[in-house]
């Protein structure tokens, strides 16, 4: 971690290693807090963050569910985070938003509704050094034995952190069989998603991911069904059953660390050709996205 990177708390900012709460605190007891991932990029005409208002509506969304309050408005958000960018001289990296309470608690209940704010930057090269590796190899994928949260049982479109357990619990179990990353199926047995990350399947040349309903609408997963529709590229979304994992002609996950994700292996399948085409091209499309070359998806990017 970048311990020289500033961070923004509650209207002004800290030095990293001032960032922190007490270990009673409600939010590291119950896991309480709430959260967003996004990306920023440089581009000929400089810093640009990756569909800001997006996130921060999804961001809103999650507190809105979870009956919590944000202490800054919307555009105070906005500003918060442009601001956290600009403090921080990285070319490009990843932006986490954390609300959080950080009172010291031992209740169930939380105690207030209104959050404290965080904003830190964080570097690909010194906080997630194996993302470039994955990334030029390809994953090794399994179905994982844990199914995804049912949104009968709690919000699984709320970015929580206590939902997050669930992803870890699959993730551990892809590891200890020797696997990268792990797909679950919602509790009905239909594809889902994985710890963190969107799944897609390639049969033919048909795009194919599973509906909303069970699993998070991710902005990533968003924007490449966006694009490929855009390109022409045929998309299917829809439940989508086990099996049809074991017959995909290409296979990627997605998020907003790993645009696109290709699959070298799903359990016992090798796949011969990484990326596939179709991955290849959207991949290709992206990374055209995400440095302003296409001008298509400006609107995507908002200026730092």
């Amino acid at each position: 971690m970048n311990s020289n990177s500033q961070v923004f708390l509650n209207g002004s900012f800290i030095k990293w290693n001032e960032a922190t709460v007490h270990i009673m605190c409600h939010s590291f007891g119950r896991g309480s807090a709430i959260f967003e991932v996004l990306g920023f990029h440089t581009t000929k005409k400089g810093r640009f963050i990756f569909r800001l208002d997006d996130h921060i509506s999804r961001l809103l969304e999650t507190a809105n569910l979870l009956d919590m309050e944000l202490p800054l408005s919307r555009e105070a958000i906005f500003d918060a985070v442009r601001k956290t960018v600009q403090k921080n001289k990285l070319k490009e990296g990843f932006i986490k938003i954390i609300g959080f309470f950080p009172q010291i608690s031992f209740e169930t209940t939380y105690p207030q509704k209104r959050l404290d704010l965080a904003i830190f930057i964080l570097s690909p090269e010194k906080d997630m050094p194996d993302l470039a590796v994955s990334l030029k190899e390809g994953a090794a994928v399994c179905v994982s034995k844990w199914e995804k949260l049912s949104p009968r049982m709690v919000p699984t479109e709320a970015k929580v952190a206590a939902n997050y357990l669930n992803g870890i619990m699959a993730r551990n179990d892809a590891k200890d069989r020797g696997f990268d990353y792990a797909i679950m199926c919602d509790d009905e047995g239909f594809l889902a998603e994985g710890a963190t990350e969107s799944i897609f399947l390639i049969k033919g040349n048909t795009l194919i991911t599973p509906a909303l309903g069970t699993i998070l609408n991710g902005i990533t997963r968003r924007s490449i069904l966006e694009a490929a529709r855009e390109t022409g590229i045929k998309t299917v979304e829809d439940k989508l059953p086990r099996n049809i994992i074991y017959e995909a002609d290409e296979i990627f996950l997605s998020g907003t660390p790993k645009k696109i994700l290709p699959v070298k292996r799903m359990e016992e399948r090798v796949f011969e050709e990484i990326p596939g085409p179709i991955t290849k091209k959207l991949s290709d499309i992206m990374n055209e996205v995400v440095s302003g070359e296409d001008d298509r998806f400006s609107k995507w990017l908002y200026p730092v």
